[in-house]
């Protein structure tokens, strides 16, 4: 298993073949840096992504990759009725789609965004039992689709980086 991160940390990460297909479960640990929660209580959003890639390994060549699959969150407060709403979606979040979720507390909005369960990440049909395959998750502070001002003020800003990725392998036992 392969961990790197930038302010946060993956302390759990499984995956499982179930009928439904290949299914991944995570838990991404990180704190906000005072800028941000600045930002997101003055109602600007903030916008994470994570990305699962499914690899079939091969030993004369690169693993070749079979699956991406992502999932954008938009983490906002609304500062007049005083909530968090979360809006998950397949693909970024403009003004429209996703799923939305309103929650009390800041703290159970992240823990929202902090949690990946039972994603489906591939269909079963894509993998070949005799094979082995391995899944690089990723986690990060999406700056891409933040406004303009705080993409050009977060270049190079420790502050705006909050990031973590690991390397799993698919159990060979699980494959079907």
């Amino acid at each position: 298993m392969h961990a790197q991160s930038g302010n946060a940390e993956i302390t759990q990460l499984r995956v499982e073949l179930a009928e439904e297909g290949v299914l991944l479960s995570a838990s991404v640990r990180f704190d906000l840096p005072p800028v941000i929660e600045d930002a997101l209580a003055k109602g600007i959003p903030m916008f994470f992504a994570t990305e699962a890639v499914l690899f079939r390994d091969r030993w004369y060549w690169y693993d070749k990759q079979i699956v991406t699959a992502a999932r954008h969150m938009r983490l906002s407060f609304q500062p007049l009725t005083r909530r968090w709403r979360l809006v998950v979606s397949t693909a970024p979040i403009g003004n429209s789609g996703g799923l939305g979720q309103t929650f009390e507390t800041r703290e159970e909005a992240l823990a929202a965004v902090q949690r990946v369960s039972r994603w489906k990440i591939a269909d079963l049909q894509d993998l070949d039992p005799q094979l082995q395959y391995n899944v690089d998750f990723r986690f990060r502070l999406d700056v891409s689709q933040l406004p303009r001002p705080f993409q050009i003020g977060a270049v190079g800003q420790s502050e705006w980086s909050i990031s973590a990725v690991r390397n799993l392998a698919v159990p060979a036992e699980s494959a079907r």
